[in-house]
C-alpha cells in the first residue's frame, strides 16, 4: 500500500528521474567524444566502445532486470540498479584511461538494465486503475524519448564550462538524489509466484548480440574475412538459433516471442530499432563531425540540437494525443518518412562551414519524425498487450531501441573508420611519405593529435613536411565527411524502407478487409 500522505505524482516523479538518467546516458556522451579523444588519446574504435558498451549491456540485461524485479522485489532491484549506475558514473568520472572509462560505462549499463524495467512495473502498482495508469504510462513514454533528445543539449552545456568528466558528475549527483528519494518513498512489491529466471535465454541472447557487435568493430582493423571475425559472426548466428529454440519452449522467457505473432507488435519493434539507428547516426556522427571538422563548441552544439529536442517534444505530445483516440499505424508510417526526410536534408546541407540556422531547421524536421516514432512505438504495444504483460512488452521495445543504437554506432562507425583510414593510407602513399611518418599521421588524426607509442618523429621531420601535413589534414576531413555521408544515407534508407513496408502492409490489409483483426485486437 502507498502511504496516504505521499502523493502518487511524487512517486511518479522519482520513477521518471531514474528513467530520465538511464536513457539520457545513451546520448549525453555524444558531444563529449572529441574532448575524450583528445584527453585520453582515444581512437575511433575506442569512441565506439565508450558509447556502445553502455547500450550493449543495457540492451542485453534489460529484460532480465524485469524478471529479477518480479521475483526479488521491484524496489530492491530497481534501486540496486540506481546504485550501480552511480558507482559506474563515479568510476567513469575518475578514469584516466579509455579501458577504465569503458569499464565504468559497462557498470552503468548494468545499473540501467536493472533499474529501467522497474520504472514500468512501479507505475503499474502506483496506479492500479486503468485510466490514470494510461496517463502515467504516457508520461513514462514521453520522458524516455525526451531524455534521448536532451542528451546532446545537457552534454553540450556541461562541456561548455567543464570537460567530459562533468557529465559523470551530473550522473552521480542526480543518481544519489533519486536513490535516497526512492529508498524513503517508493513502495516495495513483487510477484514471485510461478516466475523463473531465464538464465539460458539471457546467456544465449547476450553472447549472440555481443559477438556480432564485437565482430563488426574488430573487423575494422582485422578485416571481415579474418578467421576471428568470421568465428564471432558464426558464434552469434549459432547462439541466435539456440536462443529462438529455447525461448519458444520457455514458459517464462526473457524475450516473449509469442508477442511477435502480432504484426503491429513486430512493426513497433522494427521502428524502435531503425529510429534509434537513425538517432545515433545524428547524435554520434554528426555531433563528432561538428566538433572535429566544423569547429563547433559545446555551447554551439547544444544550441543547434535545441531545435531537434523541441521538435521531438512537440511531436511526441501531439502524437500522444492522436494515438489516444486513433490507430497509431498511420502515425508510425508518417514518423518514419518524416525522420528519413530530415536526415536526407541534413545530409545535403552538412559541410564544414554549415551555419547553426541551417543545421537547426534540418535537425528539427528529423526531430518531428523521431518524436512521432518514439511515442507511437510504445503506445502501440501498450494498446495491444494486456496490462498485466505491459511491463515486459514495453521493455521489449526498449531493448530493440537500445539494440538500434548499438548497431547504429557499430555499423556506421565501421563505415566512417573504413573511409577515414583507407582514404588516408592511399593519400599518404601517393605523397610518398616515409612509413614511420605515415603511421604517425594516421594515429595522430584518429587519436586527437596524440603520438603513437614506439613511433618517434622529430620536430624537424614535422617541419619538413608542413605543406604535406596540411594536404593530409584536408584529406582526413574529406574522408570523415565521406563516411558521414554514407552513414546518413544508410540511416535514411532504413527509415524510408521501414515506413514504406509498413505502409504496404497496412494498405494490403485494408484492401482485404483485415484491418480490424490485424491492427486493433489485443494479444491474449
Amino acid at each position: 500500500m502507498i502511504t496516504k500522505n505521499i502523493k502518487k505524482s511524487q512517486l511518479l516523479a522519482i520513477v521518471c528521474v531514474i528513467l530520465f538518467l538511464t536513457f539520457l546516458d545513451n546520448t549525453v556522451v555524444s558531444v563529449a567524444l572529441s574532448n575524450i579523444q583528445t584527453k585520453l588519446s582515444a581512437g575511433v574504435q575506442d569512441l565506439q566502445w565508450i558509447v556502445d558498451s553502455y547500450m550493449l549491456v543495457f540492451a542485453v540485461f534489460m529484460l532480465s532486470g524485469g524478471s529479477l524485479g518480479d521475483i526479488l522485489g521491484r524496489k530492491k532491484v530497481m534501486l540496486s540498479g540506481v546504485a550501480l549506475f552511480v558507482i559506474g558514473s563515479a568510476v567513469s568520472m575518475l578514469s584516466g584511461t579509455v579501458d577504465l572509462l569503458i569499464i565504468g560505462r559497462v557498470i552503468m549499463g548494468l545499473g540501467a538494465a536493472a533499474s529501467e524495467p522497474g520504472t514500468l512495473s512501479m507505475i503499474r502498482h502506483i496506479y492500479p486503475d486503468r485510466k490514470p495508469r494510461s496517463r502515467a504510462l504516457g508520461v513514462w513514454a514521453a520522458v524516455s524519448g525526451i531524455a534521448l533528445a536532451f542528451g546532446p543539449i545537457i552534454g553540450g552545456v556541461i562541456i561548455g564550462f567543464s570537460d567530459w568528466r562533468g557529465i559523470f558528475v551530473f550522473n552521480v549527483i542526480f543518481g544519489v538524489i533519486a536513490l535516497i528519494a526512492g529508498l524513503i518513498l517508493l513502495p516495495e512489491n513483487s510477484d514471485p509466484k510461478d516466475r523463473k529466471f531465464d538464465l539460458y535465454g539471457l546467456l544465449l541472447g547476450g553472447v549472440s548480440v555481443f559477438s556480432v557487435v564485437l565482430g563488426l568493430i574488430l573487423g575494422e582493423t582485422t578485416g571481415y574475412d579474418h578467421w576471428q571475425t568470421i568465428l564471432l559472426f558464426s558464434l552469434s548466428f549459432i547462439c541466435l538459433i539456440f536462443f529462438i529454440i529455447i525461448e519458444r519452449r520457455r514458459k517464462d522467457p526473457v524475450l516473449p516471442l509469442a508477442f511477435f505473432k502480432k504484426v503491429q507488435f513486430s512493426i513497433a519493434n522494427a521502428v524502435a530499432f531503425v529510429a534509434n539507428f537513425g538517432i545515433f547516426a545524428v547524435f554520434f556522427f554528426v555531433a563528432l563531425y561538428l566538433q572535429l571538422i566544423a569547429g563547433f563548441s559545446g555551447y554551439q552544439i547544444a544550441l543547434a540540437f535545441i531545435s531537434m529536442t523541441a521538435a521531438i517534444v512537440l511531436a511526441a505530445l501531439l502524437a500522444g494525443k492522436w494515438s489516444a483516440t486513433h490507430n497509431t499505424i498511420l502515425l508510425t508510417i508518417a514518423g518514419c518518412l518524416i525522420a528519413a526526410a530530415g536526415i536526407f536534408i541534413l545530409n545535403l546541407l552538412i559541410k564544414p562551414s554549415i551555419s547553426t540556422v541551417n543545421l537547426s531547421w534540418a535537425l528539427a524536421i528529423a526531430g518531428i519524425g523521431f518524436g512521432i516514432c518514439l511515442v507511437t512505438m510504445t503506445s502501440t504495444v501498450l494498446n495491444i498487450i494486456p496490462p498485466e504483460r505491459s511491463g515486459m512488452a514495453a521493455s521489449t521495445v526498449n531493448t530493440f531501441r537500445e539494440l538500434g543504437g548499438v548497431f547504429g554506432v557499430a555499423v556506421l562507425g565501421t563505415v566512417v573508420n573504413a573511409q577515414l583510414t583507407a582514404h588516408l593510407t592511399h593519400k599518404l602513399q601517393s605523397l610518398h611519405l616515409p612509413t614511420n611518418f605515415q603511421t604517425f599521421v594516421i594515429y595522430a588524426i584518429t587519436h586527437g593529435g596524440h603520438t603513437p607509442q614506439g613511433v618517434h618523429v622529430t620536430i624537424s621531420e614535422i617541419a619538413s613536411h608542413a605543406s604535406l601535413i596540411s594536404q593530409v589534414t584536408n584529406a582526413a576531413y574529406q574522408a570523415f565527411g565521406n563516411g558521414l555521408t554514407i552513414s546518413l544515407d544508410i540511416a535514411t534508407s532504413l527509415l524510408l524502407l521501414t515506413g514504406l513496408i509498413t505502409l504496404v502492409i497496412y494498405l494490403w490489409h485494408v484492401m482485404n478487409n483485415k484491418k480490424g483483426s490485424l491492427f486493433s485486437s489485443q494479444i491474449n
